[in-house]
């Protein structure tokens, strides 16, 4: 069976390999989206004021 110090280290793989778990799926779920969404935005918004400034010359 497992000694003390090998199940803590047990523990503390998991719970490392949750937390990674839990970070990926989040960044795949709302980051990255989010990012995407945003750069786009701004892209549209300087298109806009590009041709904005055109129109006035």
């Amino acid at each position: 069976m497992f000694e003390f110090d090998q199940y803590l280290g047990f523990l503390a793989f998991l719970g490392i390999l949750t937390i990674g778990f839990w970070l990926m799926l989040f960044l795949t779920l709302f980051a990255i989206p989010y990012w995407i969404t945003g750069s786009a935005l701004e892209k549209r918004k300087l298109k806009k004021e590009a041709k904005l400034k055109e129109q006035e010359n």
